[in-house]
């Protein structure tokens, strides 16, 4: 039987970084305001109120988010429209947005991973509406909003999964989108069986990726289904369950026409520099896939550390700081298991506390010449939160000892005081062989060679 071939496009949704609204003076922390405390006039739309003149800030991040989506950045002046639609959410009666008839785009002709970038615009948020309790929070309503629309190049849903998340990471090195309020997306899926062509259905706010993929899922499954009874795939607009986890019609697909697109009449034309513009571009950092091919490169560290590095543009610096002056297998292995280990027991981000590269080599280059042992780093690098110091300066007295008669001496009472931990070894219990150790490396304080204890031990028990 033939495969239904599948054409996926996605609009992915992102709240700007900004400290106030598109329009508006209101701030946009609107997670941790009240319900409706977060408003004016203008973006409640009050009779006789109009809107302020576009953020400034707002529209330099769309800039920069196009750029890093290899767009094309438009030399026309972009049109603010007004796209009509009545729903509760929507104090105006329309959206603000560079979308829509006639519209410019910031950004066009893109390519991200082997999909094609069909535009990027800006546009405003609605409220958020309650269709159960009939209840508006205010607070939302005219948040500045990032709208990234791909062309129909996706062909399944875990391409469109790992897909979205490499996006995610690579707009978070710009510090563009806000990563805590996350993306939503609409999913836009056809499917063709054996020569039978279905209509686009658009699945619409999904607030999670997760979500996009078990849509797109049960989408495909769902218009195979129909097109193998025989039946039609009407263009409409759904939303998703994620209860139930399948896809519920909302309504027929609305046309372009049908949002009756005006040019906003209160809002000027914008004239996107071409140095602003030049400006953002020596901005726009190298991108994670970038740096994970150089890393592996350069450093000749395996891919899997060096996609851990590039999934924080923080601690992919830190590493290359440090990689300068230091082994870099050896660097990369301490950043990505050692110093997240700390980061995540103290439940801190790198940038929240303050460990300076030079502490961190020092430390490297002790245990690299076999001055400390790896539990005395351990421990070392334990105490560099919130804030680093110089290594060499604390651990005078921390030398590595690998004299072997002195750590045989060491092993030789451990095994006396410990002699049913002995027998469990020789039972079969690995696990005692450990613990074994362990005694050894508190007796001598951590500065016992590890390797040489665990042979001595092992020699003794045979």
């Amino acid at each position: 039987m033939e495969q239904a071939k599948v054409k996926i496009g996605l609009e992915i949704h992102g709240y700007l970084t900004t400290a106030e609204k598109l329009f508006c003076r209101c701030p946009t922390n609107y997670k941790t305001a009240e319900t409706n405390t977060n408003i004016c006039p203008v973006c409640t739309a009050q009779p006789g109120s109009k809107p302020m003149l576009p953020n400034h800030e707002a529209l330099r991040k769309v800039i920069a988010i196009s750029l890093m989506l290899g767009c094309k950045i438009s030399s026309s002046s972009l049109i603010w429209q007004r796209k009509h639609y009545d729903w509760p959410d929507l104090p105006k009666g329309f959206q603000d947005t560079t979308s829509g008839a006639y519209s410019v785009p910031v950004g066009t002709d893109g390519e991200f991973l082997g999909i094609k970038i069909h535009h990027v615009h800006i546009e405003e948020d609605p409220a958020r509406w309650d269709p159960e309790t009939g209840n508006i929070d205010y607070n939302r309503c005219g948040m500045p909003l990032v709208e990234i629309v791909t062309e129909p190049d996706f062909r399944e849903s875990k391409q469109a999964r790992e897909w979205l998340n490499h996006l995610v990471l690579t707009l978070s090195y710009i510090k563009a989108l806000d990563k805590d309020a996350g993306i939503k997306a609409d999913v836009n899926v056809s499917v063709n069986f054996e020569g039978k062509q279905g209509d686009r259905v658009e699945v619409k706010n999904l607030n999670s990726i997760t979500s996009v993929e078990k849509a797109i899922d049960f989408e495909i499954m769902r218009q195979t289904e129909l097109l193998k009874k025989g039946g039609k795939v009407a263009r409409e607009t759904r939303t998703f369950s994620d209860i139930q986890k399948v896809t519920i019609a909302m309504r027929a697909k609305e046309e372009t026409e049908e949002y009756r697109y005006i040019p906003d009449p209160d809002l000027p034309l914008i004239e996107l520099s071409k140095k602003e513009i030049e400006d953002i571009e020596k901005t726009i950092p190298e991108s994670p896939r970038a740096k994970i091919n150089r890393f592996v490169s350069k450093y000749e560290i395996d891919e899997k550390a060096a996609r851990v590095l590039a999934s924080s543009m923080e601690l992919a610096d830190f590493f290359e700081k440090v990689a300068k002056k230091a082994n870099p297998k050896l660097a990369a292995y301490w950043t990505t298991i050692e110093l997240l280990r700390v980061l995540n027991w103290n439940k801190k981000e790198l940038n929240e506390v303050k460990i300076e590269p030079e502490h961190f080599i020092e430390l490297l280059e002790l245990l690299d010449k076999k001055t400390i042992t790896e539990e005395i780093a351990k421990h070392t690098l334990n105490k560099f939160i919130p804030k680093s110091f110089s290594p060499k300066s604390r651990l005078k007295n921390a030398g590595r000892i690998d004299n072997r008669k002195e750590i045989e001496a060491v092993c030789l009472q451990v095994l006396e005081r410990n002699e049913k931990a002995a027998q469990d070894y020789k039972a079969g219990e690995e696990k005692a062989l450990h613990f074994l150790i362990g005694q050894a490396m508190a007796a001598t304080k951590g500065r016992g060679d590890s390797r040489l204890i665990k042979e001595i031990i092992l020699k003794k028990l045979k």
